[in-house]
């Protein structure tokens, strides 16, 4: 398993040659549920603007982008979030296999192309990561699965 932390990329400043343009509030994925598609950012100007994840390249202490036109206007934000999913609305959701619920999502780990690699549940036994695989679904909590045991 491995990758990186979404919720560390959320705590990120987007930057372009140093200059901070703003930071990012949520992770736009996929309808699937299975790649990382970018970042909606708050920019300085109190907009809100999209961040492909292929523009972006990942530092130790920032989102590094070449220019801020990179930045994509409100409109596109809208247009990736109409047809996928935010982190901030798939956590809290519940990890299941096989009707059994392995967890709650508070964090999701993700491979260098931006795919999901695992998923980090609360447990009753504290944080699990787990392989994101084929047969682990992400369903709303209050679905009828039972609880691992």
């Amino acid at each position: 398993m491995g990758g990186v932390s979404a919720e560390r990329l959320l705590r990120l400043p987007v930057r372009v040659h140093g200059i901070e343009l703003g930071r990012p509030v949520d992770l736009v994925l996929d309808r699937e549920h299975t790649r990382a598609l970018g970042f909606e950012v708050l920019c300085r100007d109190e907009k809100r603007r999209f961040l492909p994840l292929a523009v972006a390249t990942i530092r130790e202490n920032e989102l590094e982008i070449r220019s801020p036109l990179s930045l994509l206007d409100e409109a596109e934000l809208v247009f990736y979030t109409k047809r996928g999913s935010t982190f901030a609305a798939l956590r809290g959701y519940g990890a299941v296999r096989a009707r059994t619920m392995l967890g709650e999502l508070v964090d999701l780990m993700l491979a260098a192309d931006g795919t999901i690699a695992s998923l980090v549940v609360a447990t009753p036994d504290g944080r699990e990561e787990l392989d994101y695989c084929a047969d682990v679904a992400l369903v709303a909590t209050g679905s009828n699965v039972r609880a691992a045991s």
